[in-house]
């Protein structure tokens, strides 16, 4: 009696989240997908939307925008992230921890279009960093930032160098103190064990949170919109438009499906990787 139950009992355990993996995703997505195949002013199937990605320059263009800004985000908050997570797991004493992970995270507390307008006072031509720079004397005017891809990659980083911190934190914490003893032992100095031991073991931590930087950055459509000035196509932005400004939902949907196969491909890049470096 018991073994014929336990079927049953572990279909009911995971329908609420299988119900909620169809209702909320796997409906959604079909729908979109069927949408993308009915051009907008055609009465039967076609694969126009895709095709005209792929010879529209402008289309083409703005996924490279998409893909530039979002690699340069990563690389560089995983490069302020790694060494901020460094010295609060292993500088900060064990009761100041806690402390300083709420105060690291304290951005994630603000409004994300707040943050964004923010930004964009702070990098504005009077804003505080030209204000300062010119009251300093290193610049005789003000530096165009704001409404520029700069100033993009500046917002990214600030929200994503906090998500980052977190996913390094949690993996050098794991990390047991006797490694950098025994490579001590081994005759391995500071720099070594950290490239030859600290790096690899925290490897999966780094590219947790990259990835998660990859995906949140490369589909966000307000920081590019408010920091970026509309100056720059990225695929968001163009998604937005065919809505937008056309009403072709058709096109709109062909556009994200091709974004999520390219978040898709770098999903399957980085767990390749990543099985690589743990064989």
């Amino acid at each position: 009696m018991s073994t014929g139950r336990q079927p049953i009992a572990a279909w009911a355990s995971v329908s609420p989240a299988l119900l909620s993996t169809l209702a909320f995703f796997a409906v959604p997505f079909a729908a979109m997908a069927v949408a993308s195949l009915f051009p907008k002013g055609e009465a039967g199937l076609s694969l126009a939307n895709y095709a005209q990605f792929f010879t529209n320059p402008s289309y083409w263009r703005s996924l490279i925008n998409s893909l530039e800004v979002t690699l340069t985000v990563t690389v560089i908050s995983v490069l302020l992230a790694y060494p901020f997570a460094w010295i609060l797991a292993f500088w900060v004493p064990e009761r100041w921890q806690r402390l300083a992970l709420m105060l690291a995270v304290l951005p994630f507390w603000t409004s994300y279009v707040v943050r964004s307008y923010s930004w964009l006072l702070v990098l504005a031509e009077k804003g505080i960093i030209n204000d300062t720079l010119l009251g300093i004397g290193l610049l005789s005017e003000p530096i165009q930032i704001a409404n520029t891809r700069a100033a993009t990659v500046i917002g990214f980083v600030h929200f994503f160098v906090m998500l980052l911190t977190l996913t390094i934190f949690a993996n050098l914490k794991q990390l047991s103190p006797n490694y950098r003893k025994a490579a001590a032992d081994l005759g391995a100095g500071p720099i070594r064990s950290f490239i030859h031991v600290i790096l690899p073991l925290t490897l999966p931590g780094i590219m947790v949170g990259a990835f998660l930087t990859f995906v949140l950055a490369i589909g966000d459509y307000i920081t590019p919109q408010i920091l970026g000035g509309n100056n720059e196509l990225l695929m968001p932005q163009l998604i937005m438009m065919q809505i937008g400004r056309r009403g072709d939902f058709a096109s709109a949907s062909a556009l994200s499906i091709i974004l999520m196969l390219v978040v898709t491909l770098a999903y399957f890049l980085c767990a390749r990787w990543l099985k690589i470096e743990r064989a």
